[in-house]
């Protein structure tokens, strides 16, 4: 991926996709706004029921999400939610829009509009070519990955979680892995293959024996290829012999001349010959010149004559011979009739007869030769199987001691992450059991694991399933730890957090804001916040107005400028917008928000842990 280097406040992030600019237009109270968007960490605020939410609603339609009809504006008959994604090279993303008919603009940006009216439909639209919802949605999964209070459902599938050791992990588990699957997808069509033949084995012996059959009456034949359209020339050269050969005769005495060298019938050669004669004895040079050709000419009619004069010595009326020729005939039309429209194509069902009959064979000797190579792929899948799991076990180890030290600052110091990774254990019915530690368990395409992620909500407390652990607010602050964590192994870069500051405040609020700022040094991060804490740390800051006029209530989106961002930090803090305590306390925050973005970073201990076996 092609990324570009930005300095933001001393900050010096690495970016590749990001989305530039969208505008909302009567989706909600916001009736047109066009948010600008930072490439580092911009943060949206504004009062309660200005419209804050509508950000994040606007970035679910431009992803495909659902379309609600009640979040049309009143009084509009459509709503529009329009981003630029600059794809900054991406391939993912750029095959998506190729692969839909759109285009890549010259500056390596695509526009994705979403609309949806008011009588429940929705169109979609990605560069400038009408789309189906789901391209978006296909698009959004390499772009945009949004993190808020319903956005959690990721997370506790299982299959995510191990996807998050895997992203973690790295090349330590995607090799292994790649070796699992392709042994594998060997050992399942072995498989397949011997049940096949095991319990069709009545059925495949007869299918066999047809085939045997076919291919035993098609080799007393011994067709070649083309030979019925041979056979029919010949056929009708022997039925019209006579008509033939006085053509053939005709026109062999009109190009050579009479047979019996008649004078008076000389033939185009003859008379061809008599013109160069006369040209060859002109004195004038442009004749003479003119007889060379007629020397070539001579030539060609001499060999169309001989040519001929051979056709018409195969003519020879020959009634045994078309007996023998229509016999032949007879006999590739039976096999014709059975098993193909000509004999190219019987040839072929020949072809494809014998491939099919070797693997019919369903002697004892053939299936334990099959059992034999599955269970040696069972052992070789089960050692893969087993690298894998070791693997994972280390990474999850490594990556719950990551993610519990990011909580630590997020208003959970208490609590612990605990990652387990444990083999499904099955029993000899599951088709797609192998034995791995002595133990039978399902070999999934992602490996034997399943994966866990439990949370331990403070000292004493048991080790639960995170979303049973952990309420709204704890669940997106676990999110926001683990993208903090993975944050370079992510290929998502537009990452969008929705009141992931719910329940905290004071120096909580202040680590959160000063994570979710190192986190746009590698992504381009989007949050809507109430927490001036957090806002303090934007490198760009958005705020929603909302006003009435008519008894209309509009709400629309500005950037501020530093000035005014002291004054929306202020209303912020317990709307102290008009005291000077509150904008002294507003600058303290930006200015301890810059100092600590400028400082360089802390080295950071190796990641480590213990390495837990698995169960």
């Amino acid at each position: 991926m092609t990324c570009r280097v930005r300095e933001w406040s001393g900050w010096a992030a690495t970016v590749g996709v990001v989305l530039a600019e969208m505008r909302i237009q009567g989706l909600g109270v916001i009736e047109d706004a066009l948010l600008e968007l930072h490439a580092g960490f911009t943060v949206v605020t504004g009062e309660t029921g200005a419209g804050k939410t509508m950000v994040v609603s606007g970035l679910h339609l431009l992803s495909g999400g659902r379309a609600e009809v009640s979040k049309v504006r009143t009084g509009m008959l459509k709503a529009f939610v329009e981003g630029r994604f600059e794809l900054g090279g991406a391939e993912g993303a750029t095959r998506i829009v190729t692969d839909a008919g759109a285009e890549v603009d010259e500056d390596g940006s695509v526009i994705a509009l979403r609309a949806v009216s008011v009588d429940g439909r929705s169109r979609a639209h990605l560069g400038g070519r009408s789309v189906p919802v789901g391209v978006l949605a296909d698009l959004s999964e390499q772009l945009i990955a949004v993190h808020g209070q319903n956005d959690q459902l990721r997370l506790l599938r299982p299959a995510e979680q191990r996807a998050v050791i895997d992203r973690f992990a790295g090349e330590a588990v995607t090799e292994p892995l790649e070796q699992y699957r392709a042994v594998r997808d060997e050992w399942l069509a072995v498989v397949a293959e011997l049940t096949e033949r095991s319990t069709r084995s009545r059925e495949m012996a007869q299918q066999a024996d047809l085939l045997r059959h076919g291919l035993t009456e098609i080799d007393a034949v011994k067709p070649e290829p083309g030979e019925d359209t041979e056979l029919t020339e010949q056929i009708k050269r022997l039925a019209a012999v006579d008509e033939l050969r006085s053509a053939a005769s005709a026109a062999q005495a009109a190009v050579s001349g009479s047979p019996d060298g008649d004078p008076d019938a000389p033939g185009a050669v003859g008379l061809i010959g008599e013109a160069s004669r006369h040209l060859t004895g002109s004195e004038d040079a442009v004749l003479r010149e003119l007889g060379p050709r007629l020397d070539e000419a001579s030539v060609l009619l001499s060999e169309v004559g001989a040519e001929l004069g051979s056709y018409l010595e195969t003519l020879d009326a020959d009634p045994a011979l078309l007996e023998k020729v229509l016999a032949r005939q007879a006999d590739l039309k039976r096999l014709t009739r059975k098993y193909a429209a000509d004999v190219d194509g019987v040839l072929a069902w020949a072809d494809d007869a014998r491939r099919r009959m070797s693997t019919m064979d369903t002697s004892e000797e053939a299936l334990a030769e099959l059992a034999k190579r599955r269970d040696e792929l069972a052992v070789t899948l089960a050692e893969h199987a087993l690298t894998l799991s070791e693997a994972r076990v280390e990474a999850a180890a490594e990556l719950a001691e990551a993610i519990t030290a990011e909580m630590s600052g997020l208003a959970m110091g208490q609590a612990e992450i605990e990652i387990t990774v444990e083999r499904r254990t099955v029993d000899e019915s599951d088709a797609h059991a192998v034995k791995v530690g002595g133990r039978l368990v399902h070999a999934g395409p992602d490996g034997v694991d399943d994966v866990e992620l439990l949370l331990r909500a403070h000292n004493g407390a048991p080790p639960l399933p995170v979303h049973k652990a952990a309420s709204g607010g704890e669940l997106s602050r676990v999110m926001l730890a683990i993208e903090v964590v993975l944050a370079h192994a992510d290929t998502v870069q537009t990452l969008v957090f929705d009141e992931v500051d719910a329940g905290v405040g004071g120096r909580a609020a202040v680590e959160i804001g000063r994570r979710l700022a190192r986190l746009a040094r590698s992504h381009q991060v989007l949050v809507v916040t109430h927490l001036p804490q957090v806002a303090a740390f934007a490198d760009q800051h958005l705020v929603v107005d909302k006003g009435t006029s008519g008894g209309v209530t509009r709400s629309g989106v500005r950037v501020l400028e530093q000035s005014e961002r002291v004054v929306e930090l202020a209303r912020m803090l317990a709307g102290m917008e008009s005291t000077e305590t509150g904008r002294a306390h507003a600058e303290e925050l930006l200015a301890v928000a810059e100092a600590d973005k400028s400082a360089p970073d802390k080295p950071k201990a190796r990641r480590g842990g213990k390495r837990k076996k698995a169960k």
